[in-house]
């Protein structure tokens, strides 16, 4: 998959629709130079004003080309992944927010208090989400667990090993047939297919505001290529 950083610097046209708006009410911001703008979060931009005019600097764009299909069922797949994908996405993230939440809290605590807190959380997780994560198809949790991957730098067998009791139940009741997700396999979509394809619909649904990014979502980088 062939990726394209854009970075755009002045745009003219959304400087012309600013200046026939009101300034929107917005904290005032000073940047590393001093000069004073606010953060438009539907353009996804610094606004400025210089001069009496204003002045739109976009945040950095990444656009994912479309994955190349070699035929009517690579296409099939792609939009078939993007279903599994929407179905999936709302659960990881949950997954993830509860994941990092569990990480603050334990970052002080040692020994028994440590392991404590971490059946106790996932008691409170299982009795929440289990159901929901049972009833997942064997893809659903592939997905899931490349998410997680993605998200955390980690693969679930990672994430299993670090937490080991307690929360390990929560990420092992992904899906039904454990065997037949790799959870030692590291999401990778210059290698493998399936990830290429899982990335450029990632990118796509949340440049098009389908899918709400996470946090860190732009900090992904593939191991040993940083």
């Amino acid at each position: 998959m062939i990726f394209y950083k854009l970075h755009y610097l002045f745009l003219i046209c959304f400087g012309l629709i600013l200046n026939a708006q009101g300034k929107p009410n917005a904290e005032i911001l000073v940047d590393e130079y001093g000069k004073e703008y606010y953060y438009d979060n539907v353009l996804k931009a610094k606004v400025y004003e210089i001069d009496g005019e204003r002045i739109v600097i976009m945040d950095e764009l990444y656009l994912a080309s479309k994955p190349k299909f070699n035929n009517q069922l690579d296409r099939n797949y792609y939009f078939f992944l993007n279903k599994k994908l929407t179905r999936v996405y709302p659960l990881f993230l949950t997954a993830l927010e509860q994941y990092r939440s569990l990480q603050a809290d334990i970052q002080d605590m040692k020994g028994g208090e440590k392991r404590k807190h971490i059946r106790e959380k996932q008691k409170e997780l299982a009795s929440q989400y289990e159901t929901k994560l049972r009833d997942l198809t064997t893809s659903e949790g592939q997905i899931f667990a490349k998410l997680m991957n993605r998200s955390t730098g980690k693969t679930v067998y990672e994430l299993i090993k670090e937490l080991k009791g307690g929360f390990n139940a929560f990420l092992w009741n992904v899906q039904g047939n454990v065997a037949d997700i790799d959870l030692k396999k590291e999401y990778n979509p210059h290698k493998y297919r399936d990830d290429e394809y899982l990335e450029s619909l990632l990118i796509s649904n949340w440049q098009q505001g389908y899918l709400k990014p996470y946090a860190g979502y732009e900090k992904f980088s593939i191991k040993g290529k940083e």
